[in-house]
């Protein structure tokens, strides 16, 4: 890979200027470090103050991702990558500014994620990837992500309760902190040659530590907070070079202030940007917080930062911040108000939205507000107008990143007394059309939902007499081996599912090739020895799209795509109505697989959480409302497969912990019907169809106990990307008595690990768990590698769990 440091886009002098038909820059008057002055309010009001905390990099036809994938392959050139990175960022730009956005966010794009550009900003390379210094490199950036031949990647978890995956820093008392990524001032100096001012956006130290992790051989308990002192110099240069640059704002991205976090914590956070103070002299600074409420004591110490010129608040999921904004927000300070929804596509109720901002009015003051997205758009699809598939009602109810600019900048017009009586009339009649249409509500399904709320759905008979009687039909060997479900798609299996889904070859012939393919993997896998199988999912371009498609309640976006981690994006259905089953989604397709073996074939289904959290779910109706009807029609799914002959069926809740609260005070109930959900699916069937479930990339320690509750026979869980750190609650006490597979190697990463490293790992596993109730597989199914690769990991899987095996045997 290219030695280029990750920020060296071409020379500035090489860049486009402004074009004609690019606006003024957003942000050429003065910028207002007070807003006291009558000058500083009439700007206000005239400019209509508006903000994007953040936008989607991928590109409306993911540019980013095939820019990306084509460079990992060797197929295009460091140079070829960053011009098409240049241009999704000049695009955004010139969208926001076009739009009239006076706060233009800059250093949101990122190559894979916006943590790791932090960890390279800040120089905390793990000693493993051999970086000896100096600006860092393509090569050191994409092997942390990644992995290479020789080392493995970071860990990957998810961010805060999205579907977004971060790059977990890796830390410990002796790193040696360095600046020594630029991107953030080059990102800032690109715009302005554009002719664009932009708040350069930086995720905050609290934040960034806080998400860290003690660095392998490092103690538990070591506190990352200790490392406060050692990362602010860091960012007063990276502060320093922004000024230096002509930066007038600054963004701090602290959404680690919405969690429960303590007084130490918090004093930390206030002594953090004190001892910034001089630094940050001449520039505005502004301190976002999102994704929920943030709680009292934390507000408390946000509102004591003299530092500080702004302060942006969720405003969709956080609205008992308006209350303590009631109480007390201090005079002279911006109110940075997210009333447009970052993590969803339902456009946003403009009178309803301008309402809440006359009530901060009232609190703050007119000039003090400024209308917000509630976090970033990364979490939304990037831009309504690139779809073709939704039929016009529906997609008047919408709104993507792109629309949700101009929703923002509409609401700051209407606030600043310019209101769009012709697009605020439209807009109330999108709303009142969603309410009243027929196709949201079937009554059948509210009652039946309402049902299900008098029981708790658990199997008949304990987990170890249910065990006891699958081995008896089953017959596996100790050690099972199995894999999660998903094998390699491969270009010519998309093309068939495309010229399928277009009419341009027949069912036979589509069914011919499906078949084909199971006949393959089906080969594959008994030819290695693999105990379980599956089909390898063919059919499915989606884990939960594949579902969706089949359900009533359910529609489809043809660009609607949005980035989970690096390159790889999802397509998200949209969850409108109540939500059926109106026939059988994989009877045929598991039965057609089952017939081609004699060892046990998984039916593969995806469970209602991951369906609900993997979507963009109606708002209109409580969410785990929503969640039991996908887990009635998922139920009707597993007892019409059991019928069918299918005796091993996986259930994957890989977003189980990904809706789990932010906050302690609610989780419990999210558990609660979470867990609820999932034993709905499966309460009906007979002791010996054993029901499995998938989870994977993130931390699941904290609630292994809701996850005894689901009563799975046997769950397998990422365990390896992670170093392991599921294990530890094991080596706590917890007693685990189903069948579980911790994954032995990531299949995020080209690697191939050594069937000797895969003993090992089974190993650390067998001394915690007993060798009864252990499966052997991968962390996460196989669809992002390519067969090279999955032939030799399982190999080597199957080869480390014979040789455990065997000794386990002899002893």
């Amino acid at each position: 890979m290219g030695q280029l440091a990750l920020q060296r886009l071409p020379p500035l002098a090489s860049l486009p200027r402004r074009p004609p038909s690019l606006p003024p820059p957003s942000s050429a008057p003065p910028s207002l470090p007070s807003a006291t002055s009558r000058r500083s309010r009439f700007y206000v009001a005239r400019a209509m103050s508006s903000h994007i905390v953040g936008y989607p990099r991928i590109g409306p036809k993911r540019e980013l991702k095939f820019a990306l994938e084509s460079f990992w392959d060797g197929k295009t050139s460091v140079d070829d990558l960053q011009n098409v990175a240049a241009n999704l960022r000049k695009s955004i730009w010139r969208h926001m500014a076009d739009a009239g956005i006076k706060y233009i966010p800059s250093n949101t794009f990122s190559y894979y994620d916006q943590m790791l550009d932090t960890t390279a900003m800040l120089g905390a390379v793990p000693s493993r990837y051999g970086w000896e210094g100096g600006e860092i490199g393509f090569d050191v950036y994409f092997s942390m992500a990644r992995g290479n031949a020789s080392v493995p990647a970071m860990e990957m978890t998810k961010w805060f309760d999205t579907n977004y995956h971060y790059i977990v820093p890796e830390l410990g008392p002796d790193v040696e902190f360095s600046y020594a990524s630029h991107k953030a001032v080059v990102e800032f100096k690109e715009a302005k040659a554009l002719g664009i001012d932009t708040v350069p956006v930086l995720i905050g130290p609290m934040t960034y530590l806080l998400l860290s992790k003690p660095a392998k051989g490092v103690e538990k308990s070591f506190c990352l907070l200790s490392l406060i002192d050692k990362i602010l110099p860091v960012y007063k240069e990276v502060l320093a070079d922004l000024k230096s640059a002509g930066a007038r704002w600054i963004q701090f991205d602290e959404p680690i202030l919405v969690m429960d976090l303590d007084t130490s914590q918090l004093q930390a956070f206030c002594d953090a940007y004190s001892h910034m103070e001089s630094s940050l002299a001449g520039l505005n600074v502004l301190i976002a917080t999102y994704f929920a409420d943030v709680p009292a004591e934390a507000y408390k110490a946000l509102m004591s930062l003299k530092c500080v010129t702004g302060f942006g608040f969720d405003l969709v999921r956080g609205l008992e911040t308006l209350d303590l904004i009631k109480e007390n927000f201090p005079p002279g300070k911006l109110l940075f108000a997210g009333v447009v929804d970052g993590r969803n596509i339902w456009a946003n109720d403009l009178s309803a939205s301008l309402k809440t901002l006359q009530t901060l009015e009232d609190i703050v003051g007119k000039e003090k507000v400024v209308v917000s997205t509630s976090c970033s758009l990364l979490h939304t699809a990037v831009d309504l107008a690139n779809e073709i598939k939704l039929d016009k009602e529906l997609k008047s109810w919408l709104a993507f990143a792109a629309q949700k600019v101009v929703e923002v900048n509409a609401l700051a017009k209407s606030f600043s007394g310019a209101k769009d009586e012709a697009l605020f009339s439209s807009n109330s009649m999108r709303q009142a059309s969603r309410r009243s249409s027929p196709r949201v509500t079937n009554p059948a399904v509210q009652h039946g939902v309402a049902a299900l709320k008098k029981f708790d759905h658990r199997r008949s008979t304990k987990v170890s007499v249910r065990l006891q009687a699958q081995q008896k039909k089953l017959n596996l060997p100790a050690l099972p081996t199995t894999t999660i479900g998903s094998f390699p798609q491969t270009t010519d299996l998309r093309r068939i599912r495309r010229e399928f889904k277009a009419k341009k070859i027949s069912e036979i012939d589509y069914v011919q090739t499906i078949k084909e393919e199971y006949e393959k993997v089906v080969k594959l896998q008994e030819e290695l020895g693999i105990d379980v199988l599956v089909h390898g999912e063919a059919e499915r371009n989606d884990m939960v799209e594949y579902f969706g498609e089949q359900l009533s309640g359910f529609a489809f976006t043809s660009n609607g795509w949005v980035q989970s981690y690096g390159s790889r994006c999802v397509k998200p259905p949209i969850i409108y109505g109540d939500v059926t089953r109106p026939k059988a989604m994989t009877v045929f397709w598991s039965s057609m697989a089952q017939k081609m073996t004699q060892r046990p074939m998984k039916g593969m289904l995806t469970g209602p959480v991951t369906i609900l959290n993997w979507s963009f779910v109606r708002n209109d109706q409580p969410r785990h409302d929503t969640c039991f009807q996908i887990a009635l029609a998922i139920k009707d799914e597993v007892e019409d497969l059991e019928k069918a002959g299918v005796t091993v069926i996986q259930i994957d809740e890989a977003a189980l912990r990904e809706g789990l609260p932010l906050r302690n005070s609610e989780q419990k109930f999210y558990l609660d019907w979470a867990v609820h959900a999932f034993r709905i699916t499966n309460c009906g069937v007979q002791d010996t169809t054993q029901i499995h479930t998938h989870m994977c990339y993130s931390n699941f320690n904290d609630i292994i106990h809701s996850i005894i509750d689901m009563d799975a026979d046997v769950i397998t869980i990422e365990n390896s990307r992670s170093d392991e750190k599921l294990l530890s609650v094991f080596h706590e006490g917890v007693k685990y008595s189903a069948g579980i597979g911790p994954g032995v190697y990531d299949i995020h990463s080209p690697r191939i690990p050594s069937a000797e490293e895969i003993a090992e790992r089974i190993k650390k596993m067998l001394a915690v768990l007993d060798s009864k109730v252990l499966w052997v597989n991968p962390d996460c199914g196989l669809k992002t590698r390519n067969y090279t690769e999955v032939k030799a990991a399982l190999s080597n899987m199957v080869a480390a769990a014979k040789l455990i095996r065997s000794q386990l045997n002899k002893s």
